[in-house]
């Protein structure tokens, strides 16, 4: 019988200050499964980003399954939840990338040397309307019978490509 890992410790949760001149932003927009935000967090992590943005709807980041996703992503990783007019004003001057399935922009075509936010939207609607008016589609291609990838990957996919070319 397998058992999932106990309580190490009990910590107060951590406001990490967000950086002024951020490279690389993760804008989550209405985020509902715990598993995925925790994985995403965790990837946002390894990936270097500097910060994840959290748009109305997320789901909690402290929700015990996000926070055994992240396996500790909370505790270095700077997490904000914004407003949508927040988000405009933090984000105004970087470049912005909005994961959608119906973008002709191929992701590997996308210039992620640039102060980059990247959007990943809602696990069953994709991005809002707020976050596609932020900035420009960009897509991950995929065989013809398959009409979309879980959250968690595309992000996992679009954060290792903006490490690649940034190498």
């Amino acid at each position: 019988v397998e058992t999932p890992s106990g309580i190490l410790l009990v910590l107060p949760q951590i406001a990490l200050p967000l950086p002024r001149k951020p490279t690389l932003l993760l804008l989550l927009d209405a985020i509902q499964t715990p598993g995925n935000l925790g994985t995403m967090l965790r990837t946002a992590a390894a990936a270097g980003v500097d910060a994840v943005l959290l748009a109305p709807g997320c789901v909690d980041v402290y929700n015990p399954k996000v926070v055994r996703g992240a396996m500790g992503a909370h505790l270095h990783l700077p997490l904000q939840r914004m407003a949508w007019g927040e988000i405009e004003n933090y984000v105004a001057g970087l470049q912005v990338a909005v994961a959608s399935a119906e973008s002709s922009q191929h992701y590997t075509d996308y210039n992620w040397q640039q102060p980059t936010v990247l959007i990943i939207g809602n696990e069953a609607n994709g991005p809002s309307a707020t976050a596609r008016a932020l900035g420009k589609g960009i897509a991950i291609p995929m065989a013809s019978q398959t009409e979309s990838l879980n959250a968690a990957m595309a992000a996992g996919i679009l954060l290792f490509e903006a490490v690649r070319q940034r190498r």
